[in-house]
């Protein structure tokens, strides 16, 4: 327990001591988005190449990381939009925005520091794994389910156009500081070239900030979001995102023979909180602002109890 202790509160201690700076105003809010632009642009990126360049791979199947967490994340997001649309009265696009953050988890600024934290080098291959995927998935899926969900609840502008939106996820994959940093590591690890000598220590005096510096700006944005009224629909969802969802990837990840490290992660990236995208679709939405708010700082404010609950049961398990 005091292992999971030592591991845990670091995490979200950084969260804290964001939002603390944040909330005192002793440094502007303007600080804390430059901050998170440098951490999601530069350092995530550069630790992501430096994880794909240089890790070992082998023996890690990608279909057996991938089929129980992305399973899960489809059964959570189906629950939440149902939920939110039957027990909630929310419309088409609501349903939309709480599906969304009843499954898709800031495994980015969250979940790195803490594969990295309890498992070192052997976890961030498979987190990073997932990152890499859950971006694409996610960036089509909603792009698509925009659409729909627009034209359900009859505001839809103008007829869809299936090429339109597939130049639009492709180029946004392409811009993507994340994906270029993913893909730039596959080629070098292909082209055989060394990590070392001047640009490993480049590469390396960035990579080496980015977990302290994401969780201290995520703690900073976390500021903004706040409560906003609705808080039973919020903790519905904050329960499938931190419950159900890490829950079926334990099973799944069992039944599927996943190896014990990349089982372990895979369902510590289940359990990671709501990241900011539901939100981002809430504004592109211009309703479920509040609903995204409510999952998105609830869902990180008892994330501290459910990530050490889950460490400390796929220990046990």
């Amino acid at each position: 327990m005091n292992d999971i202790a030592a591991i845990v509160l670091p995490v979200f201690g950084l969260i804290g001591i964001g939002y603390a700076v944040a909330w005192t105003r002793f440094l502007p809010h303007e600080t804390g988005n430059a901050l998170s632009e440098f951490v999601f642009v530069i350092a995530i990126p550069m630790l992501i190449f430096r994880i794909v360049a240089t890790a070992d791979f082998a023996g890690l199947s990608a279909w057996r990381l991938w089929l129980p967490f992305f399973s899960s994340f489809a059964v959570s997001w189906a629950i939440g939009t149902v939920l939110m649309q039957r027990l909630f009265g929310r419309d088409a696009r609501g349903g939309l925005v709480g599906g969304l953050a009843a499954g898709y988890g800031n495994t980015t600024l969250i979940g790195i520091p803490l594969a990295l934290a309890a498992y070192g080098t052997a976890g961030s291959v498979p987190m990073a794994l997932i990152v890499a995927v859950q971006m694409p998935i996610m960036m089509a899926m909603v792009a698509l389910l925009m659409v729909r969900a627009e034209r359900r609840d009859g505001v839809a502008t103008a007829a869809a156009n299936p090429a339109a939106i597939a130049r639009s996820v492709a180029m946004n994959l392409v811009e993507n500081p994340i994906v270029v940093g993913m893909a730039a590591g596959a080629l070098w690890r292909f082209a055989g070239i060394p990590f070392d000598g001047f640009p490993a220590a480049l590469v390396n005096r960035l990579a080496d900030v980015a977990s302290t510096l994401a969780l201290f700006a995520m703690g900073m944005s976390l500021r903004r979001y706040g409560i906003r009224g609705n808080v039973p629909a919020g903790l519905v969802l904050t329960g499938l995102k931190l419950l159900l969802m890490p829950a079926l990837v334990l099973v799944i990840a069992r039944l599927v023979g996943l190896p014990e490290i990349p089982a372990k992660v895979a369902v510590i990236a289940a359990a990671c909180p709501t990241g900011v995208t539901p939100f981002l679709v809430a504004g592109r939405f211009r309703t479920g602002e509040g609903l995204a708010s409510n999952a998105i700082t609830l869902s990180t404010l008892l994330a501290v109890v459910s990530v050490t609950v889950w460490l400390t049961l796929v220990d046990l398990i």
